[in-house]
């Protein structure tokens, strides 16, 4: 058997190790906080920080590891992968030039802009207010979104219209930026629908997955602040009403492309997970960003549906002999995310989760525990997103009723969004984007 040891403690671990594990793994983990899921898949677990690289591959070598998977971006873009495989252990993830795909939006945008690459769009970088306002002037206020340079959780990012509503407010929070000694972008503003494609890479091959779509707003109906994401579905036929397989061609072949620049420009493979988050415009398909790592809450939508062994894509990922042939079964997912009563802006903690495991099982559900942790026998909440509740089926009907069903087995001061994976919110989505289309 494979020892495998995933490093991380959310959600996105938890249905990494279990993949993994129903592939036939004896699963470690290490984490900087307890996952109860990834506590009763694992042979061991060590609870350390995540970064602390020497502590990693001595526990490697304490349980004579064969591989690890890296799931979150931080441990990425310092260096993991760089000083594990110095250290004799081979990674799923990125090396730390290339992961700065993720680590870098300034990177990553010249990087497409230098190489050609179809789906970049329009944008500046910034480290001083100098130039900022004539920038605005050049774009028209209507059109900037506004980025810091790196990881900012799903929630630093700012979309006129969505986060800023005046020139006042794009130049006082570039001047908030600015005070960090944070380099930015200011990048044309996209309109259209988003979809997220991960993908398999092993240095040249990039095999994708089915398409997913992120619900990122804390509130039914796309209402209330940022999140790192309140659900997401993804349909029977592996696409999704307005994105065809022509859009996906699209988004795969720049991806390729990219991975292409990486080894061009750095002399490193890309490796790993690498998750295109993109846009179907007017004027075609635009990466909105790339992730050097499978999505959280995206993973669960995707990882339960493959139909191969995990293993053995890990190890070709590894080895650089991925092929075409993986398979993923042709339903339909709906995983909804319960969060602490007041996340993001100000959310309960240390509250208990009451989980009702027999009746989940009855409904078909499944949940993945994200950012709670174990004390005896009860849960408890931190201040971010609590479990993720899948649901699987022949149509994103059933899979939604299904994750509903899941969620109401689970009772604590929590919330979610009712509304991730219906039809109501799905067809004024395609309202959406026909409008779109149809200005063309």
């Amino acid at each position: 058997m494979v020892n495998c040891l995933i490093i991380g403690h959310g959600a996105r671990e938890h249905v990494i190790g279990e993949t993994l594990v129903n592939g036939g793994a004896n699963l470690f983990a290490f984490m900087s906080y307890k996952n109860a899921g990834l506590e009763d898949l694992s042979k061991d677990i060590k609870i350390h920080s995540e970064s602390d690289f020497k502590k990693i591959i001595e526990f490697c070598k304490e349980k004579n590891i064969d591989f690890v998977v890296i799931g979150p971006e931080a441990p990425l873009i310092v260096g993991i992968v760089d000083a594990l495989e110095k250290g004799g252990f081979p990674c799923v993830g990125p090396k730390i030039e290339a992961a700065q795909l993720e680590g870098s939006k300034i990177f990553t945008r010249e990087l497409l802009d230098k190489y050609k690459i179809q789906s970049n769009v329009k944008s500046k970088m910034f480290d001083s207010i100098d130039g900022v306002e004539s920038y605005i002037k050049d774009m028209g206020k209507e059109n900037i979104v506004v980025k810091p340079e790196g990881l900012t959780g799903g929630k630093g990012v700012k979309v006129y219209g969505d986060h800023l509503f005046s020139k006042k407010d794009i130049l006082d929070y570039c001047s908030e930026l600015v005070d960090k000694k944070n380099r930015f972008l200011l990048e044309e503003k996209c309109d259209g629908e988003e979809f997220t494609l991960q993908t398999f890479v092993d240095g040249k091959n990039v095999i994708g997955s089915p398409l997913v779509q992120d619900h990122k707003r804390a509130f039914e109906d796309d209402r209330g602040p940022n999140t790192g994401g309140m659900g997401s579905y993804s349909m029977e036929d592996h696409l999704m009403p307005f994105f065809n397989q022509n859009d996906v061609n699209e988004a795969l072949k720049d991806m390729k492309k990219t991975v292409a620049a990486v080894k061009e420009e750095t002399g490193v493979e890309y490796k790993g997970f690498l998750y295109g988050q993109f846009m179907k415009t007017a004027n075609g398909i635009k990466l909105i960003e790339y992730n050097s790592r499978l999505g959280d809450p995206e993973a669960m939508n995707v990882l339960p549906l493959l139909k191969n062994n995990f293993i053995d894509i890990c190890w070709s990922i590894i080895n650089g002999n991925l092929h075409q042939n993986y398979k993923f079964e042709k339903k339909a997912t709906v995983c909804k995310y319960l969060a602490p009563e007041g996340y993001p802006v100000n959310p309960k903690k240390d509250e208990v989760i009451k989980i009702n495991t027999e009746e989940i099982i009855k409904s078909k559900a499944k949940y993945y525990y994200a950012s709670v942790y174990r004390e005896g026998e009860n849960i408890y909440t931190t201040t971010s997103r609590a479990m993720g509740v899948l649901g699987i089926a022949e149509s994103l009907e059933e899979a939604e009723k299904i994750a509903e069903a899941g969620v109401s087995c689970i009772k604590g001061n929590l919330f979610h969004r009712k509304d991730v994976g219906t039809r109501k919110l799905l067809q004024k989505r395609i309202i959406h984007m026909n409008s779109i289309l149809n200005k063309k």
